[in-house]
C-alpha cells in the first residue's frame, strides 16, 4: 500500500501546530506578497519566522510545503530574487508554484527542494502532468474541475508523478481560482491573484437594466438578492475510496483563512476516515460526513468529481459559512484543581451539554461550574473571557482540547 497524505493549511504557527496534532501528515503554508491567502489574524509567517514554522512541523513530524504560487509580474520576481535566500534557508520539503518564472527561479537557485505544481495552472490532462514532470516536478497539484475518471487516466498515463488533489473546502465561482472580479471592484486594491481577494462570488447581486437605473430587479423571489455566483463548499469524504483507486497521493484541504477549530475537526474526521478506508475499503462513510457539517460550511458539494455538477452546486441562500455545531471554547493548557482555563470563543453556561474534541477523543460532559479568573463561582462564560470550568468528564491530555455544542443545530 503505498503512502497517503493528509495535507492541512496552516494559517499561522498555532493552526499549522494543530493541524498536525489533530491528524495532518503534512502542512501548506505561505508568506505575504508571495502567497494566495494572505492571513490577517494569530502568530503569522512571515520571512522572519518562516524557518521556525517549517522546523515546527518537522519538530512534529510533519512535512511543510511553502506556496509560491502568486501570479508574478516583474516586480514580484525582482523582490522574490531579493529573498530567496530566506526561502533556501527555511528549507521546506516541497515549494508550491504556479509560474513559469518563479518555477525558473526556484529550480536554478534552490535546486535540493522539491517542486510541487500549483492547482492555478489548471491542470486537467496527463500531457499537461507529464510536461510538469520533465520539467522537474515531483508532483502535480490537480485541478478542482477534474472527475475522477479522469483523474485515474491520469495516474495510469503518468505513474511516475506524485498527485494531489483538493477534497474539501471551499471552492472559486472562477475556473481553478483564476478570478478578476476583485480586482474590478476593489479598482485594484484587492487582487485575487495576489492573495487579497475581497469573495465577490459570496456578494449577493440584484438585475439592473440599464435603461432603468436605480430599478433593481430580482433575479429569484428572495428578498436578500441572490448569491448567483457563489459555489457551495467542496466535501469528498465519502468519495475517499474512489480517489485512493484512482490513483491520489495526497488529500488536500483548503483553508488557510479559516479558524484553528476547523482546520482541527476537519483534520481529525479526515484523519479518521482516510484511516478507516485503508482497513476496510466498504467502510460507511457516512459518519464523518455528519461530523463535517460541525464546522462552518456554504451547503457541501462533490463539485465535479462525479461528473455531474451542475446548478445544486452553488449556494444561492447564503455567502457565509454556517457551522451546525458552535465552538465554545479552547483549553489553554492550565489546570486548577479540577477546573480547566479556558478561552471562551460563544457564551457557554453552567449546566450547558458540550462535545469535547482532543487530538485521540471525542466525548460529551456537562459543565458542571464556572470560575472567573479570580476563581469566583460564576454562572456562565462571556465570548473571549478567560475562564475556570469545571467539566463531568475531563480530557486525558487537554492542552489542545476544543469544546463544542452537541450535535448539529437544524438537522
Amino acid at each position: 500500500m503505498r503512502d497517503l497524505e493528509l495535507l492541512m493549511p496552516a494559517g499561522n504557527l498555532e493552526k499549522l501546530e494543530y493541524a498536525i496534532r489533530y491528524g495532518a501528515d503534512a502542512v501548506y503554508l505561505g508568506v505575504v506578497d508571495f502567497s494566495l491567502r494572505a492571513m490577517r489574524k494569530g502568530q503569522l509567517i512571515t520571512l522572519d519566522n518562516l524557518k521556525q514554522a517549517v522546523d515546527l512541523a518537522h519538530s512534529l513530524g510533519a512535512k511543510a510545503y511553502v506556496t509560491i504560487n502568486i501570479f508574478a509580474f516583474n516586480n514580484d520576481i525582482k523582490m522574490l530574487e531579493a529573498c530567496l535566500d530566506r526561502f533556501k534557508d527555511a528549507n521546506p520539503d516541497a515549494f508550491i508554484i504556479s509560474d513559469f518564472g518563479i518555477f525558473n527561479l526556484v529550480r536554478k537557485n534552490i535546486p535540493n527542494v522539491p517542486v510541487h505544481i500549483s492547482t492555478q495552472t489548471n491542470t486537467l490532462n496527463y500531457e499537461s502532468v507529464k510536461f510538469w514532470r520533465d520539467l522537474g516536478a515531483s508532483r502535480v497539484i490537480l485541478a478542482r474541475e477534474l472527475p475522477i475518471e479522469d483523474i485515474a487516466e491520469i495516474r495510469k498515463q503518468v505513474p511516475d508523478v506524485e498527485l494531489e488533489s483538493f477534497i474539501h473546502g471551499a471552492q472559486c465561482v472562477s475556473f481553478s481560482g483564476r478570478c478578476l472580479l476583485s480586482d474590478y471592484f476593489s479598482k485594484g486594491e484587492r487582487k485575487a491573484n495576489h492573495g487579497n481577494c475581497s469573495q465577490p462570488c459570496r456578494w449577493s447581486y440584484r438585475l439592473v437594466e440599464e435603461t432603468r437605473p436605480g430599478e433593481f430587479l430580482e433575479i429569484n423571489q428572495d428578498d436578500r438578492g441572490s448569491h448567483i455566483l457563489s459555489p457551495k463548499d467542496l466535501c469528498l469524504v465519502k468519495q475517499l475510496p474512489q480517489l485512493i483507486d484512482a490513483g491520489i497521493d495526497s488529500f488536500k484541504v483548503e483553508g488557510r483563512t479559516k479558524s484553528l477549530y476547523y482546520v482541527s475537526a476537519v483534520a481529525k474526521t479526515y484523519r479518521s476516515a482516510i484511516d478507516e478506508v485503508l482497513k476496510n475499503p466498504s467502510a460507511d462513510l457516512e459518519k464523518y460526513f455528519y461530523e463535517l457539517q460541525k464546522v462552518g460550511n456554504r451547503g457541501y458539494t462533490t463539485g465535479f468529481a462525479l461528473g455531474d455538477n451542475n446548478g445544486e452546486s452553488y449556494s444561492y441562500n447564503i455567502s457565509k459559512g454556517l457551522a451546525g455545531a458552535d465552538f465554545l471554547c479552547e483549553f489553554k493548557g492550565e489546570r486548577k484543581e479540577d477546573f480547566f482555563l479556558v478561552k471562551i470563543k460563544n457564551k457557554m453556561l453552567k449546566g450547558d451539554e458540550v462535545e469535547i474534541i482532543t487530538p485521540q477523543e471525542q466525548f460529551v460532559a456537562k459543565v458542571e461550574a464556572v470560575k472567573n479568573s479570580d476563581f469566583e463561582d460564576v454562572e456562565l462564560g462571556n465570548t473571549n473571557d478567560d475562564v475556570f470550568v469545571k467539566f463531568s468528564v475531563s480530557p486525558q491530555d487537554f492542552k489542545y482540547a476544543l469544546v463544542r455544542t452537541v450535535g448539529i443545530k437544524n438537522l
